[in-house]
């Protein structure tokens, strides 16, 4: 069967032109190629877009990554503030003013009469070990803050990813709806002829053809998933105009192709980022009980004070005075904090219980979609679509010469359009899988997590 291709040189000539353009900005950073794409006057080319320019456009942009990260700044502010000292507070207190015959020896001024002045300084002073606890916890508030900023990360990833591979499935179904919409059309041609001829009844071209044009309504509908799945992927990435108009600049095949053993495994002293904030939020949670119990002591005030006292008679006397308060702990002990805080203590051990338990679910979830997808991708590769396309192609022939009927050819056709969607379908669930298999693993040492800033 000879197929006769029509060149045309004016689309040959733009599509050189298209490639240049894209190649001088190719040099720059990806998320300036993407917005001086996306942001452009209109007839600017559509950006081409990577997995990884789109991860990396994401970190830098993504609304929910830029607000964990601003968690760091308050629980650093929450340090700062538990590392300062409690401010002194000065009085200044005048006695005996307004009595009869206030001047003294030593004049009739304001400082001479003889009224009672006291300038005292109070200083309270923390102790019981409230101040380290204090900062223990917000120390942990901090880690707490960096881990959940790390976990962001990589639930960002993933997201980014899969949103990703969304995409990438529905321009694969465009692809091959149209491919099959094509095939149909080319039958229903011959058919034509056929019918021309004699040899076919009307009735069967035009079921031909409706078949053909139900392949390309669906291929429309694939295009407008695709875009829908691109859109997804711009918001991921921060963009404030989402119009889901780039150029995937990859494949399903190239994301299924990776080695297993690449993937990360378990270390020790290392866990994934929402387990270390989970342990965070424990640690902080025991720190503040321990600071809670302390603040059943009662905190002394020490006092120093000046008295100034001008005598009706005599020289001046003037004194220094040194006191220490505190308050009595009689009725209050502090008790309902405590509750309150051993309560938090339980509900973060039981949480971080909770997260413990959901990793090793994620790990173990992903991991057998991992292995049923990778296999299904393969039986479908290696098996089933190679033998559906011979069968098509053989009945499609068989047809042509009149040797099949049009039940046989409607029935390969719809059964090898079904196989190959449902073996990009089986690519996409690998890629899925095998991102959600990679972000479960996520580890993070704890050495790691203390020393990023």
């Amino acid at each position: 069967m000879r197929k006769f291709v029509h060149f045309d040189w004016r689309k040959s000539v733009a599509i050189v032109f298209v490639a240049a353009m894209v190649a001088s900005v190719s040099g720059q950073p990806a998320s300036t190629n993407f917005a001086r794409g996306l942001g452009g006057a209109t007839n600017t080319p559509a950006p081409k877009l990577s997995l990884a320019q789109a991860k990396e456009i994401a970190f830098e942009k993504n609304w929910d990554l830029l607000a964990a990260k601003s968690g760091i700044d308050a629980a650093t502010a929450q340090l700062i503030v538990a590392k300062e000292f409690p401010n002194p507070t000065a009085s200044l207190s005048t006695a005996k003013i307004g009595s009869y015959e206030a001047a003294t020896t030593l004049g009739n001024g304001l400082w001479e009469r003889s009224y009672d002045t006291i300038i005292a300084v109070n200083q309270l002073i923390e102790i019981a070990g409230k101040r380290h606890d204090r900062q223990a916890a917000a120390r942990q508030g901090i880690l707490g803050a960096k881990a959940r900023f790390y976990d962001a990360k990589r639930t960002l990833d993933q997201g980014v990813t899969r949103a990703y591979i969304a995409a990438l499935l529905a321009e694969e179904n465009v692809g091959i709806l149209n491919e099959s919409s094509h095939l149909l059309r080319h039958e229903a041609d011959i058919a034509e002829a056929r019918f021309k001829a004699g040899d076919l009844s009307d009735s069967d071209t035009k079921q031909i053809e409706i078949n053909a044009e139900q392949y390309a309504l669906q291929a429309k509908s694939a295009e407008a998933a695709a875009v829908q799945a691109r859109i997804a992927v711009e918001v991921l990435m921060g963009h404030p105009q989402p119009k889901g108009s780039y150029i995937s600049a990859g494949s399903l095949g190239d994301l299924v192709r990776v080695d297993p053993s690449s993937f990360p495994k378990s270390e020790p002293e290392s866990a994934r980022p929402d387990m270390l904030a989970a342990e965070a939020d424990l640690k902080g949670a025991k720190a503040n009980l321990q600071l809670q119990k302390a603040i059943r002591v009662p905190d002394p005030t020490v006092e120093l004070q000046y008295e100034h006292n001008p005598p009706s008679g005599g020289p001046p006397v003037d004194t220094i005075g040194i006191g220490l308060s505190f308050p009595l702990p009689l009725w209050n002990l502090n008790g309902g904090n405590i509750k309150a805080a051993q309560a938090n203590v339980d509900q973060m051990a039981m949480a971080a219980g909770k997260v413990r338990t959901q990793i090793q679910a994620d790990i173990a979830n992903a991991e057998s979609e991992y292995g049923e997808a990778h296999a299904r991708w393969l039986s479908y590769q290696d098996n089933t679509a190679p033998k559906s396309t011979k069968v098509r192609e053989s009945v499609a022939f068989a047809y042509e010469k009149g040797g099949a009927s049009l039940v046989d050819l409607l029935d390969a056709e719809r059964t090898d359009n079904d196989i190959r969607l449902a073996t990009v379908q089986a690519m996409s669930d690998t890629a899925s899988a095998m991102a959600d298999l990679v972000s479960a693993r996520n580890l993070l040492s704890r050495t790691q997590l203390d020393a990023r800033k």
